[in-house]
């Protein structure tokens, strides 16, 4: 946590963050760590919360406890090893770490105060597989991921299985939202092909009603006339799984084109009459 602090110096340890939780956490350490030894001050103004210790005494047993040099920040990889890189990365996301509102957009990332720690950090998350990038934005090397799934592998990672859980949430529902209004753009302009196929089929079996009688028909176009006058608004396929045999969208399409052709041939018929 403290390693990836915007401010370091030989005098004091300055965290700056708009985290409530953060700003908790951050004296509690401390504490732990320390004891009475190291005193931490909070500093509230609006939502910015800062941790200040600037006692030069107490800053430097913090730096030798870490093997933190102010002027030449990296890694410690002993630190890592003992402690392991989840615990690690969860201190840094809590130092400078931030997450999108998943319901907008998919993105997590760091803010490094120099680049040799954004490039240690972006190397340390390809080696558990997530393809981080780096970027500068107002003097600080930003080390970001994209994509749910490398988001979701980092958070789990650092032991947020929860908001893991809240993402693939968010991420399910944007799905279903995304392809819902697909269907609807689909539903939308094909509703009136739709309804004008189904009003035609109608058509065509009432022609024949009148004419030849649905009785007349072999079974299966007899069935399927007799379920379309009685189901107007069911779908091909609604149909095709109405049957007492059950068949695809595309049977019976081809059981309507029959009828189709049967009520042009009475139309011709009817027609020839008239001349």
């Amino acid at each position: 946590m403290l390693l990836y602090s915007k401010n370091l110096n030989k005098e004091s340890i300055i965290l700056n963050t708009e985290n409530e939780i953060t700003a908790t956490i951050f004296p509690e350490l401390v504490y732990k760590v320390f004891g009475d030894k190291v005193k931490v001050k909070i500093q509230k103004s609006n939502s910015h919360y800062t941790c200040i210790i600037d006692n030069e005494e107490q800053v430097q047993l913090i730096y030798n406890k870490y093997f933190i040099n102010p002027d030449d920040r990296s890694i410690n990889q002993d630190i890592i090893v003992n402690n392991s890189f989840g615990i690690f990365a969860a201190g840094i996301f809590l130092s400078c770490g931030s997450v999108n509102d998943p319901s907008k957009e998919y993105h997590l990332e760091f803010a490094a105060p120099c680049e040799l720690l954004a490039q240690e950090l972006k190397q340390l998350l390809l080696d558990i597989g997530v393809n981080a990038k780096i970027f500068i934005r107002k003097n600080m090397y930003i080390v970001y991921i994209k994509g749910s799934e490398s988001i979701e592998d980092t958070l789990t990672f650092m032991g947020a299985q929860q908001c893991t859980i809240e993402l693939m949430n968010v991420k399910i529902f944007k799905d279903v939202r995304n392809k819902a209004n697909r269907i609807a753009n689909c539903d939308s302009a094909n509703i009136d092909k739709v309804i004008n196929a189904a009003l035609k089929q109608i058509e065509d079996i009432k022609i024949i009603e009148s004419k030849i009688g649905l009785e007349n028909l072999s079974d299966e176009l007899r069935e399927i006339a007799e379920l379309r006058l009685e189901n107007t608004d069911m779908s091909l396929q609604e149909i095709g799984n109405s049957l007492k045999i059950p068949i695809s969208r595309s049977g019976v399409n081809h059981r309507f084109k029959k009828l189709a052709k049967i009520a042009d041939e009475i139309r011709g018929e009817m027609k020839n009459e008239k001349q």
